[in-house]
């Protein structure tokens, strides 16, 4: 069996798990490396692995590598899609782009700025909502900041109907969704109403940076 853990990366290959007996075993600072590598190609040269995200990023690493019985351990259902919830600046969208490299072997998702997806609607109506109802994984980028979105004079909730058919989708076919955002609990139920928060519950495993953690940004 081929060891899809190694990956080319402008010739240089990176090698992230052992196999032995047909089954990966991943090395942690192995992917730590990788994701500094390749977060400076993706973003520039500014970009860092802090050691303070390490916690979250060795949840997020498993969740990733479907290892079933360290996700099990952190409460980490990996038939579910992940909302990442943290501050403003603290690299929850950075990571979500980045992750998805360690397993190149693994169905791709599209981080879409909620905000964009508002735009369009507002141009083109309620098309939208039916093309994000599809089969395809998205990661849709801070959730709950979004302007309402208004077509001919009318207001929509438009993510809340996204996700609405989203976990239709998760539910009948186990289609994932991603997520991240700057709002807590409380305040997502405040934006889409208790009926969209109850169905996040089953569509997402919620992993938070700590609330203190810094702007990145700055």
């Amino acid at each position: 069996m081929e060891n899809p853990s190694k990956i080319d990366e402008g010739g240089i290959i990176y090698t992230l798990a052992k196999m032995e007996g047909g089954k990966l075993f991943y090395d942690f600072p192995k992917i730590i490396t990788y994701l500094d590598i390749k977060g400076k190609k993706l973003f520039g040269s500014d970009f860092k692995i802090y050691p303070e995200d390490h916690d979250i990023l060795l949840k997020l690493s498993n969740y990733f590598i479907r290892d079933e019985e360290r996700c099990a351990k952190y409460g980490i259902d990996i038939g579910k899609g992940i909302l990442l919830s943290g501050p403003v600046g603290c690299g929850k969208t950075s990571l979500m782009r980045l992750l998805r490299h360690i397993v190149p072997q693994q169905r791709p998702y599209d981080v879409i700025p909620s905000r964009n997806i508002i735009f369009a609607f507002n141009h083109l109506g309620y098309k939208i909502i039916e093309d994000y109802g599809n089969s395809n994984f998205y990661c849709f980028d801070d959730l709950g900041v979004e302007p309402i979105g208004r077509h001919y004079g009318k207001d929509c909730n438009v993510l809340g109907e996204i996700l609405i058919s989203r976990h239709d989708l998760f539910i009948n076919h186990k289609i994932l969704t991603h997520a991240t955002t700057n709002l807590n609990a409380e305040e997502l139920e405040e934006r889409y109403g208790n009926r969209v928060r109850s169905r996040m519950r089953e569509l997402f495993n919620l992993i938070a940076f700590d609330k203190e953690s810094k702007d990145k940004r700055k």
